[in-house]
Order: C-alpha cells, then structure tokens, then sequence
C-alpha cells in the first residue's frame, strides 16, 4: 500500500456512465495501517492525495469520495453549481451539537436564518465593537510579565472567550460563560469519535450507554439548559425595553432577538424562536471565538519563526498608531486602512493553518465537476490547508510572505486558491468582524509585545472542527523597548 503511487494512473477512471479521478484502490479502510491514515487527523490523508493532482478519487464503504485541489473545480461545487448540492454528512453531524444554526443548517432554512442574522452582522453594526476588542486586548497586554512563559494559544483562547461574551451577550465571562466554554470543550474533544461513530444521531436518540455519547449527551444537556437561560433573560430585557420605548441593546443576541425575516413573501412578523435562537447563539458562540483565537496563536508562532515580518510589522504599528504628540495610542477603527501590512500577516497566516480546514459537499444528482462526471451521493472535500500549500499558486508554499497579499497578488490568483471562510452563498457571515478583530487584537498586542517562541516545544495539528495547535503554542513575551 505504501507504493500506491508506484504505477501511473491515467487522469480520468471511467466507471460506466461516470468519470472519476484516479485515486485509491482499495476501500479506504484498507488502508487502516498506512502512513497517511489517521482518524485524529484527516490532513495525513488529503496531504497524501495531493499526489494524485487535480483530483482524487476513494471509496468509504458504500460511498464514493472525491478530494477537489483546483480552484476552479471548487469554486464550481460552491458557486456555479451549489443548488445541486447540500452539506456533506460530517458537517451535517455537527448539528447534534449545533443544531440548525447558519453552519449546519440546508436549503430554506439556511436561506431564511441568514436573511434574519444578517442585519446583526452588518458593517456599521460590527464596527461599533471596535473600540471593546481593543479594551480588552489592551487588558491582557497589561497582564504579561516579560520573561514569563505562557501558552498564547490559551491566552488567545481566554481573550477571544471575554470578546465574544461581550459582543454577544453583553456580558463579561460569568460563569455562565465559562459553562458554555468548558462543555464546548468536553465535545471538542471526543468530536472525531463522534463523527466516526455510525449511526450516531440514532444511538443518541436510542439513548444507548455507549460511554463517548454519554459524556456527550450530558455536555449537550448543560449546554443548552445554560444557552437557554440566558436567551431568556435577554428576552426579558429586551421585551421590558420595547414596553419602555427604549432602543434594544447593542449586542449580537438582542439584535437576534429582534430582527424579522425581510423576505416579503414571508409573515412581516416571522421572527427565530427560542429553539432556533439556541442554535445559532451555539454556532455564533463557537465560531466567534475559536476561529479568530486560532488564527491568532498561529499567527504568533509565525511571526516568532520569521524577524523580518515581525520587524516590519512592528514599523507599520509605530508609524500608524501615533497621537498628535507623536506618543504611541491604542489602535482604533479608523486606522484599519493604516495597516495593509498588518492585515498581510494575518492572511498569511490563515493561509498556512486556516482555522476552517476543510468543507465538503454531498451531490443531490448526478454531476459533471470539471472532466469528472460522478453519482448522485457523491461526496466532495476540498481542503483550504491543502489548496492553499499549492506551489502553483503559492511558490515555496511553506514559507512566510505576507507580501503575497498585496492588491497585485491576489488579482493574479483565482478566487478560490485562497478561501479560508469558505466562499459562494454558504460564505462566513462573521467573515468582516473576525478580520476587524484579528487586525485590532494583533495590533494592540504587537504594539507592546513581541513573543520569542519556545523552540523545544513540539507544535503539531489538532484538526477538529476548527484546526488547533495540539499542544499549545510555549511563548515568551518580551517588551520591545
């Protein structure tokens, strides 16, 4: 099996009607012994697929699936083709955590949840955020001791946590919050058995005592019992403004609260209900703070991994972040276009380890993706941390260049070499706040700080739902003046 790749394969496998790409020849199981096959870690095998080019072909059991690594056969899949598919099974299993919510969610109800949710993500109502990300990224630059150790993926982890309770809730992290963090946690941790595991919605429902469904079933159960109790509560105060004929609050789940579907072929008073409200308060919660926590410990190991970055880095934020008196300030909203260089590191960052590793799709019909012409049930993958390792577009793809993310660069790749919130109408809704505070947490914190990575301690990847350092990232901080 090791020597898979030791005859060629011809670039298109017919199959009856159907064209596929070379690939595998065995049932993936088979191969449960190579190098490459590594439940934990799906990276080994599409890292291994890569080889096959344009596209790979494998069977799962009954099912055939296909790894996409051309932009343009992506972009066919999310943009010019969507409507013939739907979420693939492992994105579909989320919803025993999440639900129905923006991430999970098909068809209809994607559509009408989207149209309610997108108002509370609007520019100007996400800018007004701006100034309590930096508050609380100016807190934890006051908090480090230069000298001291510490993990920044962690430190990354607790400070996206205190952005997102305050964004969406209004609140500080309570232990309410800290609930919500520790049982989201507990999931994470057992979310590949989860998604292994056959028949696992069923078995769940069965309530049968397998030991990873019961540690799940009772995180599920805190989850929501505590996600509900604080929807109620914002209901209340919310409810108690109206009568009042005060404005409703500012954060992202009073506006939630309130907004009304806008389609005019639905009831002008169609608005989510408690149990929709809870899935998408889920996918918010954890979206919001794993996916910018998760870019920024990555960003910190790379910027410690490369001194000319971080120096010039550090140029930019001096000469951008000055007061009248030319004394250094906090950064604000306005001085994002100040801050291209900034904005680079952060895209190259995202473009080494994207926090959302991977997407898929499940073809509802018979479909021709580029030369392939495959079944209906045909499952896709295409892996932003694989495409966008492509030397093609990316040459000496390991290495750190943020210049790669100038205005002229980018115009000469295609859209989809690139898309770490994916892309089509299933695109980020959160995509514009994540990069406001991505830029604003990294400018506040590099503005004061530069972090000397702990060489001896191992980094490896943790690709769950969100793709994580496995063992943290060791760091010391050290003034810069």
């Amino acid at each position: 099996m090791a020597g898979e790749l030791a005859s060629p394969f011809p670039p298109i496998v017919h199959k009856g009607q159907y064209r596929f790409p070379p690939g595998l020849r065995l049932n993936l199981p088979f191969y449960y012994f190579a190098s490459f096959f590594d439940r934990t870690n799906p990276i080994l095998l599409f890292e291994y697929l890569r080889k096959y080019g344009r596209a790979a072909h494998y069977r799962m059991l009954s099912s055939h699936v296909i790894l996409l690594n051309d932009p343009s056969d992506i972009r066919e899949v999310l943009v010019d083709k969507a409507h013939l598919f739907i979420k693939e099974r492992t994105q579909k299993r989320m919803k025993i955590l999440l639900g129905d919510g923006l991430i999970t969610a098909d068809g209809e109800t994607h559509k009408r949840h989207r149209r309610i949710a997108a108002p509370a993500f609007h520019r100007q109502r996400i800018q007004a955020y701006a100034a309590t990300i930096v508050d609380h990224a100016a807190a934890m630059r006051n908090q480090w001791q230069p000298g001291r150790q510490i993990d920044i993926a962690a430190e990354m982890m607790r400070l996206a946590l205190q952005i997102t309770a305050r964004t969406l809730f209004d609140t500080e992290v309570t232990p309410e919050i800290t609930a919500i963090n520790h049982e989201a946690n507990s999931v994470m941790e057992i979310y590949n058995d989860l998604i292994a595991m056959p028949r696992a919605e069923d078995l769940l429902r069965w309530h049968i005592p397998i030991p990873v469904l019961t540690r799940f079933r009772k995180s599920k159960a805190h989850l929501d019992s505590v996600v509900d109790s604080m929807i109620k509560r914002k209901q209340a105060e919310s409810a108690r403004a109206a009568s009042e004929g005060r404005p409703i609050g500012g954060d992202l789940l009073s506006m939630l609260i309130a907004a009304r579907d806008d389609d005019p072929a639905q009831p002008s008073s169609q608005k989510l209900n408690s149990e929709e409200l809870r899935d998408e308060v889920m996918t918010i919660f954890l979206a919001g703070y794993e996916t910018v926590a998760n870019a920024l410990a990555w960003t910190w190991l790379l910027l410690g991994q490369n001194p000319k970055a971080e120096s010039r880095l550090h140029a930019e934020l001096d000469s951008a972040l000055l007061d009248k008196s030319g004394q250094a300030r906090l950064p604000t909203l306005e001085d994002l276009p100040s801050l291209p260089y900034t904005e680079m590191v952060l895209a190259e960052s995202m473009r080494l380890y994207p926090p959302a590793w991977a997407m898929g799709r499940q073809a509802t019909e018979d479909v021709a993706i580029g030369p392939y012409r495959v079944p209906r049930g045909t499952f896709f993958f295409f892996s932003q941390y694989i495409v966008q390792r492509d030397p093609k577009y990316f040459p000496n793809p390991l290495a750190f260049h943020p210049e790669r993310f100038t205005a002229e660069a980018k115009a000469q790749r295609p859209k989809f070499a690139y898309f770490p919130f994916g892309g089509g109408g299933r695109q980020c809704i959160g995509e514009s706040f994540a990069w406001m505070e991505a830029i604003l947490v990294l400018a506040t914190l590099a503005q004061h700080w530069r972090l000397k990575v702990v060489e001896d301690h191992p980094i490896a990847l943790q690709p769950k739902i969100t793709l994580r350092p496995k063992r943290g990232i060791q760091v010391i901080p050290q003034f810069r003046q």
